[in-house]
Formats: C-alpha cells, structure tokens, sequence
C-alpha cells in the first residue's frame, strides 16, 4: 500500500516536470464563493519552486490578460496536457526595441475587417417613429475619410428579427465603413483583478534606454505582472499588467508611491520621508477646469517631464496594447482630481498630442481602478471632446481601439448623439431635419465615429428615396433612463483654456 501512493507521488511529480512554457492545459479559475467551479483552457507562462513549492503563471486562453495568476498543481488538470505544436510561435525570453514608437500609445496598424451586409430592402418604418432626415456625408480627401473608403453612401438593409443586426453604409459595394477600431482603454472594476504572487528573483527587465516596453512582441517577460500591489493615497490596488519599474521594486509585495508626485519608493518610511520633502498637493502644470470638487490640470510633457514618466509607468500597470517610452515631450497629459482639505487626488488622465496629424484628440485614456464605475470615465471622454470644441475641430481616439475602449466610447458617442436627436424640434410643422456635418459641428465627434454609431444603433432607414433616421419610444425611453444616471457632466463655462498651436512654436 505504501509503495503504491509512493508510485503516484513520483508519477504526480514526473507529469509536473513535463509542465513547462507553451503548454496548454485546463485550469481551475480564481472564482468568488457559491459559484460553480470554472477550468478553462490556459497556457503556462512561467514556472518557479520556492522551498519546495511549484507554482505555475497562467494565461487564460480568450480571457483578458488580467486575469493572468500564479496557481498551485492541485488547480491543473495534467491529464490533459498538451505540448506545444512545432510550428506554434512560443514566447520569446529576448526583448527587443520597437523603432519608431511614442509614449502611451496604441500601435498604429489599423486592423480593418470586412463588414458582410444583407441586400434586401428594408420595410418601411412605422408611422409612430419619429423621423429625421440625414444628408450623406460627402466624398473628401483626408486622412480620416481614407480610413473607411471615399464616397460611401448608405445601403438599405432589412432588419434582423431580433432587431440586434447591424446596418452598413455603402456607396460602392467593393467599399467598406470605417472598421471597428480597437484603443487600449481599462474601465474595469479593480476588485475582478486576482492577486498575484511574485518569483523569487526579479525577471530581467526590458532596456530603458529609449525604449522602455513593447507589450505588442511576444516578450515573455512583458506577459506577467511584475507588481503585486500598489499603494497610493488612501488605496492599495492590485495591478492588472506589466509595467517597467525598477527591478528591485519587483521582489516587494507592496510599492508605495506618492498620489501628488507620483514618485515611487519601496517602504512606508521612505514615502513618509518623502512626503516631508514633497511640496507638490496638485499635479504639477495649469489647473484649466473647477467645477465642485472635480479639477483639471494640463501637464507639459517636455515641461514636466518626472512626473509624465511616473504617470505613464502608473498607467501601464491598467493599459495593455500600450508601448511606454521615455520621451514623452511631444504630449500633453489632462490629469482628473479630486479636492478634499489634504489635496488634489489623481481619479484618471488622458494624454494628447501636440501635433497629431490624424487630428486625434485622445492618445490614452484611463480611470484609476477606485474610482472606476462612477462616471468619471464618460467625464474624461466628454472633457476631450469639449477640448475639440475649444479648437474649432472633430477629434477622435487614437486607433485602433480595444473591445472595452468602444464599449466605453461607442456608450458616449450614442447618448451623444441621442441627445441631439431627441431635443430635435420640427421648423414649420415638418419633420425636424439634422445633417451628419451638423451632428460633427454640435458634438465634435468625427464623421466616421458618427456614421459608424448611428449604424451600431440601427438607426438608419431607407424610406421612400431619402435615408431617415428611425427612433422609437422606447429608444428614446432608454436613452432617457442612461441619461439620468450621468450625475456628473463637464461644464463648459468653467472651462478657462486657450488652443495653441504647436507647429508655430517650434520642438514645443
């Protein structure tokens, strides 16, 4: 009997030694109490043995990445292990720089995806919806209009019966709208992020000459989280993603790091040293908005350079998809805070380009993880815009975006627009008539962004010869309902900012 369990420890162990990078096998899933167990398919990243202790780092195939976790043996299902495939690219332990790349910003190839699109005609729409009629947005050589084709007129389309189907605008049928982007955005609630131990000896870092990270190659190091927990102000947090910081700070289970200057030491006595040092309680740069507690600050990316830096390696650890690199002169950064008696505390920012000829209005954007789910992510989408406004201009996030970056967009562009619709008054007892470009001209948004919106809410018709756009009661009843619960909403009149035009002042 003894020498039957001996047999299996040694087997038990034979099959672990076989569990190395690449592998792909089930594994059970960090999950809360009372729910049914979940083990799906992941692929090991990592492996290391502390005091006779085995413990695996793991990716969970079609999950977000930051739901990466160490795991004991006893969450593997070994029996179904599978090997790495000889023609499957495995990760790569070497780094190496990508040319050519900004600070805090998603890669630049655009990912366009082909659109399939029914050719029936559409019914038409009941006589109780309330209809609007659209101008086509006209044909235009810029650099945003080449990104979905030149000259695409609106198709008609038969709705799907669950009514969920989307409607495409086409003028040549070999054309495509502009295509689902992807933007790195994180508006998640911190509390989903796993803790996460740490190996026993600091992973080699990437070259911080130039470049600092690339999360885009297959760098294995870049693919585990280096911080387990950060503590800043009143919050302990724990990161999502890899950042950059120094290798000592990765042997350390907690990174204490100051909210006003966000400096980062490896102890509580030394932030308390710090602090007496510290002379900062606001970001550092203009305050060009106050409204209530809520503030704005304009930070110098060449003027104030520390403490960009700081704020990129900060935002890493909650961005994927994102590249940080040192030289952060050519951006701006727009830092969120609250007040209270003690300060200015940092709630989110986005970055921007001084000179952007894409006329992007938004590099990056992020809500720090406490303060996520409360609205201040529309505020800062609906601060940029209010930027663009300011500058006479449509701007637009950097592309591509990711699935939670539209999600998080497409929800501001459609109450966006909604808003107009519905507020809409007939001239002369006639249907009330609004164009694309008036749309673009009210709201700043992009004619891409506008026409891709209206599509996504299956708002365009084609009736009797013209496009209209359709909205039922009970779209606008919803509308409504999403409204109300923006208690927060940036007001222009407290906006004190004045444009500058960065191609006449020289290296900024």
């Amino acid at each position: 009997m003894a020498d039957d369990k001996e047999n299996k420890k040694i087997g038990l162990k034979t099959t672990l030694d076989m569990v190395v990078e690449g592998c792909r096998l089930p594994v059970k899933m960090s999950i809360l109490p009372n729910e049914e167990e979940e083990w799906p398919l992941a692929e090991i990243l990592s492996r290391k043995e502390e005091k006779g202790k085995l413990e695996f780092y793991v990716h969970y195939i079609d999950f977000n990445k930051r739901l990466d976790e160490w795991v004991l043996p006893d969450r593997l299902r070994v029996e179904e292990l599978q090997f790495p495939r000889k023609d499957q690219k495995t990760p790569q332990k070497q780094t190496s720089s990508a040319a050519n790349s900004r600070p805090t910003t998603p890669d630049r190839e655009l990912q366009e995806k082909k659109t399939t699109v029914d050719r029936s005609e559409s019914d038409s729409p009941s006589p109780s919806l309330l209809s609007k009629k659209l101008s086509l947005p006209e044909q235009t050589s810029s650099p945003a209009a080449k990104l979905g084709g030149q000259g695409q007129t609106p198709q008609s389309q038969t709705k799907s019966n669950a009514g969920r189907k989307r409607k495409a605008i086409f003028l040549d049928e070999k054309q495509d709208l502009p295509p689902a982007y992807c933007n790195s955005l994180s508006l998640q609630d911190s509390q989903d992020a796993p803790a996460t131990p740490q190996p026993s000896a600091p992973p080699q870092q990437p070259r911080q000459t130039g470049s600092m990270s690339s999360s885009h190659d297959e760098n294995i190091i870049t693919r585990i989280k280096n911080i387990e927990t950060i503590e800043l102000g009143k919050y302990r947090i724990k990161p999502w993603y890899f950042s950059p910081y120094p290798p000592e700070l990765t042997t350390i289970s907690i990174v204490f790091i100051c909210e006003f200057c966000l400096k980062y030491v490896k102890s509580r006595k030394c932030l308390e040293r710090h602090r007496t040092k510290c002379t900062l309680r606001h970001p550092p740069g203009n305050e060009i908005y106050r409204k209530s507690t809520i503030s704005f600050f304009e930070i110098d990316g060449r003027k104030n350079k520390m403490y960009s830096q700081n704020l990129c390696l900060l935002a890493k650890l909650f961005l994927d998809h994102k590249t940080l690199y040192y030289d952060t002169d050519p951006f701006l950064f727009y830092v969120m805070t609250e007040y209270d008696i003690k300060g200015f505390h940092i709630v989110g920012f986005f970055s921007k380009e001084k000179e952007s000829t894409e006329d992007y209005n938004v590099a990056c954007i992020l809500t720090l993880p406490p303060y996520q789910r409360k609205g201040y992510g529309k505020l800062l989408i609906e601060f940029s815009y209010e930027l663009s406004k300011f500058e006479g201009k449509t701007g637009s996030p950097e592309k591509p975006l990711s699935d939670l970056g539209l999600l998080s967009y497409r929800s501001y562009w459609s109450q966006t627009i909604l808003e107009i619709l519905v507020n809409l008054k007939p001239e002369n007892g006639e249907r009330p008539q609004i164009t694309i470009n008036e749309i673009c001209e009210l709201t700043s948004i992009r004619k891409e962004d506008v026409i891709s919106t209206l599509q996504h809410l299956n708002l365009i018709n084609y009736y009797k010869g013209q496009y209209i756009i359709t909205l039922s009661q009970e779209s606008i009843d919803t509308h409504n309902r999403a409204m109300a619960k923006r208690k927060i909403r940036i007001d222009a009149k407290c906006l004190h900012w004045t444009p500058k035009d960065w191609a006449k002042r020289g290296k900024w």
